[in-house]
């Protein structure tokens, strides 16, 4: 936007510039001068002066930012008018008519906090309580020594994108330097996330095409070959974006591998239940490392596997060798934290997860 104003003089080139320098200050006559702090323009040519005022962004430099790939398809979905187009982007819930779907655990949920009047209170900063102990105990089991020795700082998150960003900004701080390998291919976002963060990172050999498999001895050797002490990235279960996963043999090599380089675990759980049906065998490998007595990170994501999308609900969950420990970083998790949310997303699944069976499967 630009608002531009003539002013003819009728007396002397000075007496029309009288105006011009309570606005802009000194100003010579038949120069030009540009000033972006009162965005005005003036340009004097003998006894006729022009005064340009133009409403300059401070925004000008910022660029469009190119689309998510992934959600771009889903964008792409909408914006196609065929009848029989297909979104074959964003996992999620649908009915036959291509329809949202909400489970039926999600709808219990909901009525059982109406029923219970549930407030509007903000919540302490590592989120609510009663989440974050059935979250964990949905991860690493109920009578997991871990937790009984409270050995797991846990801070709810925003979804999984959340969490992750949270672990991210935990090792910037703490491990400075230190690298994430992630798998190749991994989740798209991975990388977006730990670039934000200024953490490094590389990747470690996953997906064989040959075989359209897994290529196990390409990642033994490149999480072999990692710095010591690096973050080792893995999926919890259900693999994104191939579907492969280690075989329970595998993943004892990996856990033996990851122990000697000294490298440290982090798991990013966002399908739990989802790969085999059971949300104890789908949370198998986190479990392994931690019964090694092992420290390690895990991210966790309802998203999916509830399908509470709107809800951004998650957590992030650090394995501690003591329970001394765990109290100091949990207290730092929260000071990262603080800044990035001032509470976390409204509460639906404490409930849910607190009324459902470990062993159950998903239908």
């Amino acid at each position: 936007m630009a608002s531009t104003m003539l002013s003819i003089a009728s007396a002397t080139p000075s007496a029309s510039l009288s105006m011009h320098e309570k606005l802009k200050g000194k100003v010579k006559l038949g120069s030009t001068t540009n000033s972006t702090a009162g965005f005005i323009k003036t340009k004097s040519f003998g006894r006729v002066s022009m005064v340009a005022a133009v409403n300059v962004s401070r925004f000008e430099g910022v660029t469009m930012a190119p689309p998510d790939p992934i959600l771009g398809v889903s964008e792409a979905f909408k914006a196609d008018t065929d009848e029989k187009k297909l979104n074959l982007g964003v996992g999620a819930y649908r009915t036959e008519e291509l329809q949202p779907y909400v489970l039926d655990v999600v709808k219990k949920a909901e009525n059982l906090m109406l029923e219970r009047g549930e407030n509007k209170e903000y919540l302490p900063i590592e989120g609510l309580a009663a989440f974050n102990k059935v979250t964990a105990e949905l991860l690493f089991g109920a009578d997991n020594s871990v937790l009984k020795e409270q050995r797991v700082a846990t801070v709810q998150g925003l979804s999984g994108t959340g969490s992750l960003r949270l672990a991210a900004a935990l090792i910037e701080r703490y491990f400075p330097g230190a690298k994430v390998l992630i798998s190749s291919p991994t989740w798209g976002n991975h990388k977006n996330i730990f670039n934000d963060a200024r953490v490094p990172w590389s990747e470690y050999r996953y997906y064989d095409p040959k075989t359209v498999g897994l290529d196990f001895e390409g990642m033994i050797a490149d999480i072999k070959a990692a710095p010591g002490g690096s973050f080792i990235l893995l999926h919890g279960c259900a693999h994104n974006p191939t579907g492969i996963d280690p075989t329970p043999e595998q993943w004892e090599k990996i856990a033996d591998v990851i122990q000697e380089k000294n490298h440290i675990p982090f798991f990013d759980v966002a399908y739990q239940g989802f790969a085999s049906g059971s949300l104890d065998n789908d949370a198998s490998s986190v479990r392994l490392f931690a019964t090694r007595g092992m420290e390690l990170l895990v991210a966790q994501s309802y998203s999916k596997n509830l399908g509470l999308y709107a809800e951004r609900i998650g957590a992030m969950n650090v394995v501690c060798s003591s329970s001394d420990l765990a109290a100091r970083v949990k207290s730092q998790l929260k000071r990262l934290a603080r800044p990035m949310y001032s509470n976390p997303p409204p509460m639906l699944l404490g409930i849910q997860l607190s009324s459902m069976n470990g062993k159950q499967r998903w239908r």
